[in-house]
């Protein structure tokens, strides 16, 4: 697929139309291909939907030239976690220290990219659009839950480990996971970090490049076949040169 950018826009999605193509993304993604699930998905309309959708914005990246949506993510803010009754992510993680920071918080999640687009323009894109928003809203913190696909711990121990010695967020900002699954598996001297490094899934390496954290522990999500993980990114700490990398072309997710 081609990386010119200019056949590429992002909005935030206004129109059930486009709320329903975000969603049958999502269900491509998400039930098709990593085996997700959930009470409210609908397998006849191929829709990947909760109750949280009508609280969350949702961004979307069209290809114009195909005339299709080819990525999204979904953005919470406090005053619509306050609407919802919580963010989505406190069914599996204790926000409190986010929550009592003072920051201006924004919840990230259901981020997805068509298989035809990955680690092309339409990625980069999306990522400019979130950079953006977090301009426009004045956002300290961004925060969400990223996913590696299996409930197998066991095959995740390097990766988890070195998460957990490597990346940690520190105290101030340091959510748990409410059921508990250790991360530190694997002594720090016994790790195998190429190893931990190839399984990791982009977007968590794309926060940690840019200076992003983890929470305590992970989070085993059955209904959706993955391991769950916390990612923090507190924008103050951010380096010039990961601010850059997160703004201009190149950066990012890319």
């Amino acid at each position: 697929m081609t990386d010119n950018l200019a056949r590429f826009s992002v909005k935030i999605a206004h129109h059930e139309q486009e709320l329903r193509e975000a969603q049958r993304l999502r269900y491509q993604v998400f039930v098709e291909e990593l085996g997700g699930g959930g009470v409210l998905v609908d397998h006849e309309a191929k829709l990947e939907c909760d109750s949280f959708d009508p609280y969350f914005e949702h961004m979307v990246v069209r290809d114009e030239a195909e005339g299709r949506i080819v990525g999204v993510y979904r953005l919470m803010r406090e005053e619509q976690a306050l609407q919802a009754g919580r963010f989505y992510s406190e069914s599996e993680y204790d926000l409190t220290r986010l929550r009592s920071s003072g920051r201006k918080l924004l919840e990230l999640g259901r981020s997805c990219i068509h298989p035809d687009y990955r680690g092309g323009a339409a990625m980069h894109c999306l990522w400019s659009g979130l950079a953006e928003y977090v301009a426009k809203h004045d956002i300290e913190i961004l925060f969400g839950v990223a996913s590696f696909h299996g409930t197998d711990v066991g095959k995740l121990s390097n990766t988890l480990s070195i998460l957990h010695h490597r990346h940690l967020a520190p105290e101030t900002l340091r959510v748990r996971s409410k059921i508990l699954q250790n991360m530190n598996l694997i002594p720090y001297d016994q790790l195998n970090r190429k190893q931990a490094m190839l399984e990791t899934p982009a977007l968590i390496k794309a926060y940690l490049r840019l200076g992003g954290c983890v929470g305590e522990g992970a989070y085993i999500d059955h209904d959706f076949n993955t391991t769950d993980v916390f990612l923090i990114l507190d924008t103050a700490q951010m380096t010039d040169r990961q601010s850059r990398r997160y703004t201009q072309p190149g950066g990012g997710l890319s």
